[in-house]
């Protein structure tokens, strides 16, 4: 066997198949676990083409393929499917994915950094939500998830409903904001009746998100009742 001296786990010999790996050293497992920064460039692009051949697995073909054009991204961008498909286990399916992966890398650099809103009131929550569920005529209710900065990581609605309510599952509350990386969140929910007063049971799903947040380390910062013209903040009317 052999040993990767710059990341000293094992390695495959000649032929040696990914899914015989130790989990830790497949591309998909190693990305899900550890995260897709610590992915080298070859397996990155051994996940774009799923499997290499017989006698050579996906990443050493990637190896092969970045030894090419001297390990350099943009020179592997211009390559044709043509020239792809010179190496052995690289179709056209494959090829046009590397070249499709490349394509979006390129615009993505060429794009502008979308610049996060940075919560620093309820008033900037209201600003937020007010153009999305202000006027509905139905109920619906959203969650803020935010970085330790208090900037708007991603915003989800998590559920909708009549005029009068809505259901929440705490549980998908906070698998999405796990998955987010959210460091707190805000709730927000409409009153389609114009009624900024929350009711029992606005009260009650409040609590039982901020004991959940509080056993997860993610606190809830506010719950907003929001209507056409103006809304309700939990925090600033101290039920916090």
């Amino acid at each position: 066997m052999i040993l990767d001296g710059s990341k000293g786990s094992f390695r495959e010999q000649e032929g040696f198949p990914i899914t015989n790996w130790a989990e830790d050293d497949k591309p998909r497992e190693k990305l899900m676990l550890k995260g897709k920064s610590v992915l080298s460039d070859a397996e990155l692009i051994a996940i774009l083409i799923g499997s290499g051949s017989r006698n050579e697995s996906a990443v050493d073909l990637s190896k092969r393929i970045l030894g090419s054009v001297d390990n350099n991204l943009n020179a592997l961008g211009k390559l044709s499917i043509a020239q792809l498909m010179n190496f052995k286990g690289i179709g056209e399916a494959k090829a046009i994915s590397i070249i499709a992966a490349m394509e979006l890398g390129r615009r993505r650099k060429n794009e502008d950094v979308v610049e996060l809103t940075k919560i620093t009131s309820s008033k900037a929550v209201f600003g937020l939500m007010q153009p999305i569920i202000g006027e509905l005529a139905h109920e619906e209710f959203w969650v803020l998830f935010l970085n330790n900065s208090n900037k708007v990581l991603f915003k989800s609605q998590l559920s909708k409903g009549g005029m009068t309510g809505t259901m929440v599952d705490v549980r998908i509350v906070f698998k999405i904001a796990l998955e987010q990386n959210a460091t707190a969140i805000i709730l927000a929910h409409n009153h389609p009746s114009g009624k900024l007063q929350p009711s029992d049971a606005d009260i009650q799903l409040t609590k039982k998100l901020k004991i959940a947040g509080q056993q997860l380390d993610i606190p809830v910062l506010d719950h907003l009742i929001i209507t056409e013209n103006g809304y309700y903040s939990f925090a600033d009317e101290g039920i916090f």
